[in-house]
């Protein structure tokens, strides 16, 4: 099993980078992909989005949309749910 600290580490990197992209689109829909499924994700799922985090956010989002082709390593049940857009809370 992980290293709890090591792993509360991660997951609070993981937020900042996932709400701190750059343009408020890829903030809500990364970070909040983030928000909503993170209590669900054990190891492979966090790295899994770690890895998404260095991908860039025009290639995420369009990956979430389905205007892009998703690449072999992105896909898969993490990128299924992104895909759902259900997450996607914004405030007025």
């Amino acid at each position: 099993m992980p290293d709890k600290t090591t792993t509360e580490t991660r997951l609070a990197r993981a937020k900042f980078r996932g709400w701190h992209r750059g343009t408020r689109e890829a903030d809500y829909m990364i970070g909040g992909f983030f928000d909503r499924y993170h209590l669900s994700w054990g190891e492979d799922e966090l790295a899994w989005f770690e890895m998404l985090l260095d991908e860039e956010d025009v290639d995420i989002m369009a990956w979430a949309l389905k205007t892009q082709e998703l690449p072999p390593h992105v896909a898969g049940p993490q990128m299924d749910l992104m895909m759902r857009l259900d997450y996607v809370d914004i405030p007025r």
